[in-house]
Parts: C-alpha cells; structure tokens; sequence
C-alpha cells in the first residue's frame, strides 16, 4: 500500500530491526489485511456505539428490578461508564503510543466483553455499577486506539474514506441502541441488552488476533503517571458535573464542589505537564493550527448537533404525543444520513483535502438547526424529518474530513495520543451540549411544560393547553438557536486552519506501519 513503505525512500527504521518487525509481517500482507483491519475496528466501534446508546431506554426496568428510584444511584449506570471514559482516554491513547495500538485494542475488547457478561448477570445495582466501570475501561480502550490503527492503516490516498466508513459505525450504533433495546427490553429482558455484546466481543477479539497486526517493536518512553491521575480526575470530574449538574442544581455545593476539584487538577496537570521531560500530553500538538482547529471545531460540532438527540424526544413524546418507540424511528434520519454521506466525505476528503469540506459541514448544519427551530405543534411529518436530514448530511461531511486533518496533522509516534484527545474532545462536547442545551430548556420552563402537557393532554381547555404548547415551543427554539451558535464558532474555527500538511512519502511522519 502506498504511503506504508517506500521503495524509492525506504522508512527510518530503529537499528537492528526490519520493517516486519515493526509492523509484524510484510508490507504485502499490510496491503492484504487494510480492509479486514477497518472492518474488525469498524466492528468494535459499533459495539461501543451501540452501548452508548441502547442501556438508557432500559433504565425504569433497571431501577425497577432493583427496586431503586429512576434518579439517584441508577443514573450511575449511565453516568459511571461515561465518566470511565472521559477519565481515562488520554492516558489511554498515551500508553497505546508506548506499548502498541494493537495489544491495548484487544485488551479493550476482552475487558469490555466481560464488563458485559458481569452486567447481565448483576445481583445487586452496585455489582451492575461496578461492571459497567469495567465496560468504560474496556470503551475506552477502543475509542483511544480504533482511529489510530485507521490511520496507520491507510495512506493519505484511502484514509479519508476509511475513517468515513468508520463513521457508519457510531452513527448506525448511536441510531440502533434505543430501538434495539426497546425490542429487547419490552421482549426478553434487560438484562440481554448487555449479553448481546458477548458473541460480538467474542467475534471482534478473535477476528483482531486474526488480521490486527502484532508488532513487537515498541517506542521507547516514560510513563507520566502523575499527569494521568491529575487529567483524568480534571476531565472526569468535568464529566461528573456536567451529567448531574441539572438535577444537583448549577448553584449546588455538589456542583461547584466537583468543578472546583476539576479545574484545580486541570491546572496542576498543566503545570506539571510544562515541567515533565516525558509529558502525557504533548502540548506541542497544539501548536499546530491544523490540529487546534480540527480539535476545536469538532467539540463545537459536538455541542451543536449531539443534544438534538436529547432535546427531540421530548418534543416528539411530549408535546407530539408519539410513543417512545416512534420518536426512535423519527430521529433515525439523522443517524441513516451521517452514514450515507460518511464514506463520501471520507473519499472527497482524500481527493480534495478536508479545508473547505469541514466548514461546507458545518454551515449545513447551522442550516439543519435553524430548520429545527421552525418544529411547531402541528409540523407535519416532512417538516420534522427534512431539517433532521440536513443536519445529518451536514454532520456526515464534517466528521471524517475533519478528524482526517487532525490525524493527518499529527507525528505517527503520536497517533495514538491524538486518538485519545480526538476522543476526549467529543466526549467533553457532548456532555456540555446535553447541560447547556438542557439548563436552557429548563431555565425557560420547557421541561415543567413538557410534564404539564402530558398530565393534562385531553383534560385541560384549549387556551391552557395552547400556553403550555407556547412556552414548551420557545425553551425548545432557544435552546437549538443555542447550539447553532456553537455551530457558528465551529465555522469560524474550521475556516482558520489554514493549509493541510503535505508529507513526502520518504517522510517519517508520513510513513505508517499498520497498527502502531
């Protein structure tokens, strides 16, 4: 594969060792397996995607099972699993970069087939809790690790397209879980939409020791073990607060207690990382305007279109009066048209680079949002799912092109890392657009109309019932124009990254070895 190892500028290898030893076979059966490698990362990525999504339409027959109230300790089960990953992803992506993509990738596989199998057969709601920490270690194994093996895989020339049919793979899992868990849920049990992973997991770990590549080479490098423990209690503590701020209240000792703790150990960690001779986040990435804006631009995009998915639903059930399985198969457009358009950004990304594609995304998908501000009581069904096309396709161009630069900018040693903060910035973006969009839809009394409108639909006069629509319409409308201002920043960001790196192939940075 061109771009692996060229023959008219052979790679810098380590003395003493052949480029077989670092990719673990030849370049011709890197050239073979390309395609078999995206699809077994495809493959995980999904599960975790799927998992993502598919455990919150089962929470009241969680907490029902367990006799626990649907607030309080069985939030966890979310909320847990997500802080895990926020938690530990950088240091993740650092330690893949040090001890090999690969064997991290395979052990993010076992550990989360496992969480899976414990969380089935969970005796207590704590045990369950617990199992699903273990999940989030092993997600976050994958999320740190599956887009650098992508990116060491492929050269300039396909990497565009890989990454966009690994975009299939979040979009279909995220657009699956909750319709797949109803089914499951409402005709099985709860408790098999976490065996459901097993025979996928067993599946994934046996075809990665197939076709996954087992360097024995490794990069040589120090640990920075304080600045692991520091990032990730600043960053999963952000997390924390972030996913509970709205029911602790934005004022609440908790809250400020937690954002205190967090912010005090993102800036020691900063300290410390300026003064580490092997610091866990390089901050000389930073300095590239290419990865800056990329990173910045995606946490935006984040911001912007992930709390349609959480606002929606209750417009859909609550103001619409459709069932939850139906405001599932309405908000499926979105997801179906991000994997459509994916692989074909990915590939227009590949021919024509990604410094006009992402910022074309993103103001579709400022269009997209200002058409959802346009949802009224009475939009008919081609008006609910023509702005959820638009902000897909506008979701699906930016993505690949998008995390394609970010890569692209970044040294191979440290694709892993990159990975790691690719995937910690689009954690930390969903979470601030569920509590900003959510506080906004609060603050503005659309979660109180919500809950009135279904107490009193069929019951109350007309005029009642006509406020209540009002004020529901203008928390929602705000609380999008919102997020398209944050899509509006991630424009403004996209539009200044300036000109994508161009490497010659005799170039180290250029040069990937397939899997590390």
């Amino acid at each position: 594969m061109a771009g692996l190892i060229s023959p008219a500028a052979p790679a810098p290898y380590p003395a003493g060792q052949s480029p077989s030893e670092l990719v673990g076979g030849s370049a011709i059966q890197s050239q073979v397996n390309r395609w078999p490698i995206l699809a077994v990362i495809t493959l995980g990525t999904f599960m975790t995607a799927l998992d993502a999504s598919i455990v919150n339409i089962a929470l009241p027959s969680i907490a029902q099972a367990f006799g626990s109230a649907l607030t309080g300790a069985v939030e966890w089960v979310i909320i847990g699993y997500l802080v895990v990953i926020a938690a530990l992803l950088l240091t993740i992506g650092r330690l893949a970069d040090l001890i090999g993509r690969t064997s991290l990738w395979i052990a993010g596989l076992v550990i989360f087939t496992l969480g899976s199998a414990v969380c089935g057969a969970a005796p207590s709601l704590i045990v369950l809790i617990a199992a699903r920490g273990l999940q989030g270690i092993g997600s976050a194994c994958l999320l740190a690790t599956g887009l650098a093996i992508v990116s060491d895989t492929f050269d300039r020339g396909e990497r565009g397209r890989a990454l966009g049919i690994n975009t299939i793979a979040i979009a279909l899992g995220a657009s699956a879980g909750p319709t797949l868990g109803g089914l499951i849920v409402e005709h099985i049990d709860w408790r098999w939409i976490f065996y459901v992973n097993l025979p996928v997991g067993i599946l994934a770990v046996l075809a990665s020791r197939r076709y996954l590549p087992h360097p024995r080479a490794r990069q040589a490098g120090h640990f920075d073990a304080p600045g692991a423990v520091l990032l990730g209690v600043a960053i999963g503590g952000l997390n924390l607060g972030l996913s509970f701020g709205q029911e602790w209240g934005w004022i609440s000792l908790p809250l400020i207690g937690t954002l205190v703790v967090s912010i005090g150990a993102l800036v020691a960690a900063a300290i410390h990382e300026r003064r580490t001779p092997a610091p866990l986040l390089d901050l000389t990435l930073f300095r590239s305007r290419t990865f800056s804006s990329a990173l910045l631009s995606l946490v935006c995009a984040m911001l912007a279109l992930f709390a349609v998915g959480f606002l929606l639903p209750f417009y859909f059930e609550e103001l619409r009066g459709f069932s939850t399985q139906e405001a599932g198969f309405l908000l499926t457009p979105f997801s179906i048209t991000i994997a459509v358009v994916g692989p074909i950004a990915g590939s227009l990304a590949d021919r024509y680079g990604s410094r006009w594609l992402a910022p074309l995304g993103m103001a579709i998908m400022i269009a997209g949002l200002l058409m959802l501000t346009r949802l009224s009581a009475t939009s008919s069904l081609p008006e609910m799912i023509a702005p959820l096309v638009v902000s897909g396709l506008g979701q699906g161009l930016f993505l690949s092109p998008n995390s394609n630069a970010l890569l692209a900018a970044t040294p191979q040693a440290e694709q892993g890392q990159a990975s790691g903060i690719l995937a910690t910035g689009r954690v930390i973006g969903q979470s601030l657009s569920v509590a900003v969009a959510g506080a906004v839809f609060a603050s503005l009394g659309g979660a109180m109309a919500g809950m009135s409108l279904i107490a009193v639909r069929g019951a109350s006069s007309q005029p009642e019932f006509m406020e209540l629509e009002t004020t529901f319409l203008n928390a929602l409308h705000a609380a999008i124009l919102v997020c398209a201002g944050f899509a509006v920043l991630g424009l403004i960001a996209s539009m200044l990254r300036g000109p994508e790196p161009h490497h010659l192939p005799g170039d180290p940075s250029s040069t990937r070895s397939a899997g590390e």
